[in-house]
């Protein structure tokens, strides 16, 4: 039996208001400890925020009801095969400079145990994430005689010390631009109120502030004045990918495919996707839902779904978060304020203990409101992220080839699937990574492998199979150089000392 409470709406609606406006003043104090530019900078990113806020506050219950998710028609996933098998036009270099490459560069490299931006972190001969990009960027304009554009959304984070950076590319064949996501006040989880007591950034107050995930490269894009600027130069779409993604290089086919969509079926938005493997059973895949392609993020699924979500027969793409958008229509729809991008609340803990939330969005998330969008069913290869240094070991290896700033699979492995690489915690920052490596071990042969504990290789070293090494809490393992370890598990105590 339900026992209904009058006038519950009511109050619930009484108390969202409250909250609301009770946000808006503290938001307005906090507008009057600034001054000038600061304060106008911060008065748009709290435009945002409000709206968000205000959507954060409205929401109830899941923002998808399960039995309305279908699996996408195919006509609307477009397998990468049949689009390579159309042979590229003339016109390839007139598609080119009607192209802008966005790199999102929010990000820090602390979870590698490195300072900075993650953008800075060698991955290959000494080579950067940045450096990486630039190269394949340059060698895209100089080989068709085109200008590309590289623009980087930064965060408060990564701003600074990127622009410093940056000063070294100035005699490269590439205009690089920047622009900053937004920033936004961190969400007090029982009060509901902002953490920060003014705009200040350092000492106690760092930790106030967070930038709002990537689905804000909408807004700031716009704020920024530059979106404005790529389309007055004649710009039409933007490739937007994370600068950790190694595979996510400008593919001329996709590309050439987006270009030639019937004039009454123009498309919008792009998203790749790759089959799904168990190691990617928590990424977002893509929907029919509502007559329209939508993502579908693990955060919005139904506890009592979750298994299913994660089933690799079921849902069988996720998304690469390499994308393909319509400048003008970014423009069209943000005027419009249609994007409606689901909220993800991410639950924090301050180092002195206060619990918080912040308020973020997906860049894939806005796909439903652009018109014909289509999803590309692309190689594995073009999806490479260096979250770990597990895959830094994998692209530092001799399984990939450096070409032109683009890495490729090396032709002397026989199979096309990167080996499974599980590297212990003694290998979490990139420095200790380094110290125990004194050269990078052959791998073209590797199927698995695990390390854990205090291990070292020494150089010259071949894996092949699987191969398992664990030393022991308070032993270690020095793997001798030269030795070639083959469907071998290694346990124990191996020590090569010096005489």
């Amino acid at each position: 039996m339900k026992y209904l409470c009058p006038g519950m709406a009511e109050f619930q609606e009484k108390l969202r208001l409250q909250h609301e406006a009770s946000m808006h003043k503290e938001l307005e104090k906090l507008l009057t400890t600034a001054k000038g530019a600061e304060q106008e900078i911060s008065k748009k990113d709290f435009e945002g925020f409000k709206n968000l806020f205000h959507r954060f506050l409205q929401v109830k219950g899941p923002s998808v009801k399960w039995d309305k998710i279908h699996k996408p028609p195919e006509d609307l996933i477009h397998p990468y095969d049949k689009i390579k098998a159309q042979a590229l036009p003339d016109s390839v270099a007139a598609s080119l400079n009607k192209l802008v490459v966005v790199k999102l560069n929010g990000g820090l490299g602390t979870s590698m145990g490195c300072k900075g931006p993650k953008s800075v972190i060698s991955v290959r001969n000494e080579n950067t994430f940045l450096d990486l990009t630039v190269h394949q960027i340059e060698h895209l304009n100089k080989t068709f005689n085109v200008d590309v554009p590289l623009v980087l959304m930064n965060s408060f984070n990564t701003d600074e010390d990127t622009k410093k950076i940056l000063q070294k590319y100035t005699h490269h064949r590439v205009h690089i631009h920047t622009f900053n996501q937004s920033r936004y006040p961190r969400i007090n989880k029982e009060s509901l109120l902002p953490v920060a007591k003014d705009l200040g950034m350092h000492g106690d107050h760092a930790d106030a502030w967070y930038p709002p995930g990537h689905g804000d490269i909408y807004a700031s894009f716009y704020n920024s004045g530059l979106l404005d600027q790529l389309i007055a130069a004649g710009k039409e779409y933007i490739f937007v990918s994370n600068i950790d993604n190694l595979g996510a290089t400008v593919d001329l086919f996709i590309l050439n495919h987006l270009m030639t969509q019937p004039k009454d079926k123009r498309c919008e938005f792009i998203m790749e996707v790759t089959d799904k493997t168990r190691a990617d059973v928590k990424g977002g895949t893509l929907i029919q839902y509502d007559d329209k392609l939508r993502l579908l993020e693990i955060a919005q699924v139904p506890k009592a779904h979750v298994d299913e979500f994660k089933s690799v027969t079921k849902f069988k793409i996720f998304n690469t978060n390499n994308l393909w958008i319509s400048l003008a229509a970014i423009k069209r729809l943000h005027e419009q304020n249609t994007m409606d991008m689901e909220i993800i609340v991410n639950p924090k803990t301050l180092d002195g203990g206060l619990n918080v939330i912040q308020l973020e969005t997906a860049v894939g998330a806005a796909i439903k409101a652009f018109d014909n969008a289509l999803g590309v069913n692309v190689p594995r290869s073009r999806f490479l992220p260096v979250k770990t240094s597990s895959d830094l070991l994998l692209v530092m290896s001799n399984l990939y080839s450096l070409d032109a700033g683009s890495l490729t699979m090396s032709k002397k492995r026989e199979f096309p699937s990167t080996p499974h690489v599980k590297l212990g915690s003694s290998f979490t920052k990139v420095h200790d990574f380094l110290m125990r490596f004194e050269s990078i071990p052959d791998m073209l042969e590797l199927d698995h492998l695990t390390v854990s504990g205090d291990v070292t290789f020494g150089k010259n070293v071949s894996l092949k199979g699987t191969v398992i090494i664990i030393a022991n809490h308070g032993d270690r393992i020095d793997i001798p150089a030269g030795a070639v370890l083959e469907n071998k598990i290694v346990s124990g105590n191996l020590r090569i000392l010096d005489h």
